[in-house]
């Protein structure tokens, strides 16, 4: 299923000051897998991110999403494939009700009302969300704007599901469900997060950038429970398996 495949050959792109953002950047996610991008701020991530999508193109090198190699003609196909779940919520959502957000995209495909319905129907049910179908999004709590995001995403049925730092600012209820909801996701997912223990609980696989390059790409617990190679690149042990020491002999003053 090519359609699925994510390549990146030697990518290198700079801002217009000069950042140099990605420096020979090069993988190859296939369908199914889940992958994990973590770095430290200022690594590289969301510029990684923003290439899948066509949101940003490569000074040099090439990127191919399925069949199609990343260019001009080729980034609104491509965006049909590939949905991205930003940061914030609030940046995805600005219709007057949640079915109206989830149905955006599907309308602009060009599908009947039956079938836009049938869509955002699954989608919402899919992220526990059917009930809030009517609701305002600025109702809504952080979690559920979260999943409302992700459902809007997720109607479109894209080959590839990108999510930038998906867990940010979610209480932890809502963190868990988060991450019930991606272990059971089929698409290939690309989570870029700090949230170590997240890409350890979904993801399979984990790559390491640091300054714009590659560090490291392998299975993400061999990654994760590496803390000299997480050090080296401005990065910690997921919170579950550091060593907390309790301190014992604490008393309340009375």
């Amino acid at each position: 299923m090519s359609h699925h495949i994510v390549e990146f050959r030697d990518v290198c792109f700079s801002y217009p000051d000069n950042t140099e953002a990605l420096k020979g950047v090069s993988f190859r996610i296939t369908h199914g897998e889940s992958v994990g991008i973590v770095g430290a701020n200022g690594a590289g991530k969301s510029t990684l991110l923003m290439h899948i999508n066509g949101y940003l193109a490569p000074k040099e090198g090439t990127v191919i999403i399925g069949d199609l190699h990343l260019n001009r003609k080729t980034r609104q196909e491509i965006r049909k494939k590939v949905g991205v779940v930003f940061q914030n919520p609030d940046d995805q959502l600005f219709m007057p009700s949640v079915y109206e957000d989830v149905a955006f995209g599907p309308l602009n495909l060009g599908l009947s009302e039956e079938k836009v319905r049938e869509r955002v129907d699954i989608a919402l049910k899919t992220v526990g969300c059917l009930m809030l179908r009517d609701k305002p999004p600025h109702h809504l709590s952080a979690g559920q704007k979260s999943a409302v995001a992700i459902a809007s995403v997720i109607a479109m049925q894209p080959d590839i599901l990108v999510m930038d730092e998906p867990a940010s600012n979610l209480d932890p209820r809502s963190r868990r469900q988060l991450i019930n909801l991606l272990k059971s996701f089929e698409h290939t997912k690309i989570i870029a997060s700090h949230d170590m223990d997240l890409i350890l609980e979904v993801c399979e696989r984990c790559i390491v950038i640091n300054d714009g390059r590659i560090m490291a790409d392998g299975p993400a617990e061999d990654i994760l429970l590496n803390k000299t190679l997480l050090e080296e690149n401005g990065l910690e042990l997921p919170l579950s398996r550091q060593n907390i020491k309790s301190k014992e002999g604490l008393r309340w003053k009375t």
